[in-house]
């Protein structure tokens, strides 16, 4: 949902479907938002225009993607893949805020940013204001469970 600051102030729905989207970013000209939805039965990420009523979505993953992020100059959008790798997708907005064009995906490197998929509000790295570095919250170790013993009619020593 989205509430206009002027006018009426009557809150609007961006997306809505019958599926679970979540993640939304809006673009750095403020006309867009990528955001994830499961529509297609998998996490995949998805743009299109913010403004009220116009526009279709376009998909920008093609095989699963969560955790989409812009890059600050609006050139790129950047989403952890299934695979973990951070994948950068060069975008170019039309000059009349109606259109989309995308480029072709590029892995950039295997994250260790855990929790891949349909976690709303897990974003695990930014994007530097120059759009070349990333800030990311990382696993530093294997995740290693301590077994459990399980005594079964213990009775203490009387």
């Amino acid at each position: 949902m989205a509430l206009p600051l002027d006018g009426d102030g009557k809150p609007f729905p961006i997306v809505q479907t019958e599926f679970e989207e979540h993640g939304g970013q809006f673009s750095p000209d403020g006309k867009w938002i990528a955001y994830v939805s499961i529509k297609s039965g998998r996490y995949e990420v998805y743009v299109r225009p913010f403004a009220q009523g116009t526009g279709d979505e376009l998909r920008i993953s093609s095989d699963g993607g969560d955790q989409v992020r812009w890059r600050p100059d609006g050139k790129e959008l950047f989403y952890i893949a299934r695979d973990s790798q951070l994948v950068a997708v060069p975008i170019r907005l039309g000059a009349n805020g109606e259109t989309v064009e995308t480029g072709t995906p590029v892995g950039l490197f295997v994250t260790r940013v855990g929790g891949w998929g349909g976690v709303p509000g897990s974003a695990q790295y930014v994007v530097s204001p120059d759009g070349l570095r990333f800030l990311m919250n990382t696993l530093t170790g294997e995740v290693v469970t301590s077994p459990i013993t399980v005594i079964l009619n213990w009775k203490p020593k009387p």
